[in-house]
Order: structure tokens, then sequence, then C-alpha cells
């Protein structure tokens, strides 16, 4: 029998806890009113294990939004890795349309997981923190104007909030980002020109 402690224990239940929110991203963008055991269901979990890591509706909506959240966050750094500072940006600037699409196909759910009263909506501070360490690195590296800041950044990506995740969003979503990113470069030390609608230059 396995303790507690057991590595292969912790591991299968974060894959648990892993698969429960993968279905219920899909199930509640569908319908907010989604039973939770439907939920259960279709992850291949107990009803106990579910509750253990979700103990109610609410619990469950608002982690799907933090989750989003932090995962949102946690790719900028990934990305400044791999690439040069403005195409990690404006490669991050793809994960956040999809991460806004999410968002507003799950709206119902996190209006109604709200409306008890109990629970107080995730902050958005980690994906501004996330901007910011972008856009320094592409200041620092001569790519973008200076003095652009995360509030700015935000305001001029406000459009992606508008988009409707059940039509036909990412052509209009690209043409949004490919003109705040040219805008970013233009005035830049460094600007060689602009995007050709994938990031590259």
């Amino acid at each position: 029998m396995r303790q507690r402690n057991d590595p292969r224990l912790r591991s299968d239940a974060q894959r648990n806890r892993e698969r429960i929110l993968e279905v219920a991203l899909t199930e509640l963008s569908r319908a907010a009113d989604t039973p939770l055991s439907a939920i259960a269901k279709k992850a291949g979990v107990g009803q106990g294990t579910f509750y253990r890591n979700f103990p109610n509706r609410e619990t469950l909506v608002l982690e799907l939004y933090r989750h989003g959240v932090q995962q949102i966050a946690e790719t900028a750094s990934v990305l400044l890795e791999t690439m040069e500072p403005d195409h990690a940006l404006r490669a991050w600037m793809d994960h956040l349309a999809r991460f806004a699409m999410t968002k507003a196909g799950l709206a119902e759910a996190i209006r109604q997981a709200l409306s008890t009263g109990k629970a107080a909506k995730p902050g958005h501070a980690p994906v501004t923190d996330a901007a910011g360490l972008l856009l320094r690195a592409c200041e620092d590296a001569g790519t973008i104007r200076p003095g652009v800041t995360p509030d700015d950044f935000m305001l001029a990506i406000a459009g992606l909030w508008q988009l409707s995740p059940h039509d036909d969003w990412q052509p209009q979503a690209t043409r949004l980002l490919d003109i705040v990113m040219d805008g970013l470069r233009a005035g830049a030390p460094g600007h060689r020109g602009l995007s050709d609608g994938s990031g590259r230059l």
C-alpha cells in the first residue's frame, strides 16, 4: 500500500487534478451549469477524488481562472529563454489571446461562481507582471519604443476582450496584435522594420 508521501501518489494526485481542470474547462465553456458529477465522470475520477480537490463549484471555477492566469504568466519567462525579446513578446501575445478567449468562454461560469458572494475573483496581477517582464527585456534590447508601461500595453490590447470565442476570432486577433506590435516597434532605437504577421522581422 502506498504511503501518503509516496512520490508516485503525489504524481497520481497531480495528474487527477490537471485532468479535472482540463475537462472542466471544456465542459463549463460549453455550459456553465454542467453537473460536477458529469465533469468527474469525464475526467475519469471518483466523486471522492473530485471533491477532495474541489469541494464546490465556486472553488473549481475560480481555480480554472487562477490556473489560466498562472500559466500565461509563466509562459513569458519560458519564451524569453528561447527567443529574442520582441519575438517572445509577440508570441506571448498569441498566448494571451487564447487566454482571453478561454476567459470569455468561462464568463457565465465565473459570474455564477461570484454571485454567491462567498468568493472573490482572482486578480490578474501575474499577467500584468509578465507583460512588464517582456516589455523591459524588449526595451533593454532596443526593439520597442522606450517608456511603454504594462498598463499601456494592457490598454492597447484591450480589444482582445471584445472578441467572441464562438466566432472565428483568430484572424482578427492576429491583425489586432500585429498592429499593436508594429506600434511598439516603431520608434525603437534598434527598429529594423515591420513584422511579417508572424512575429518575425
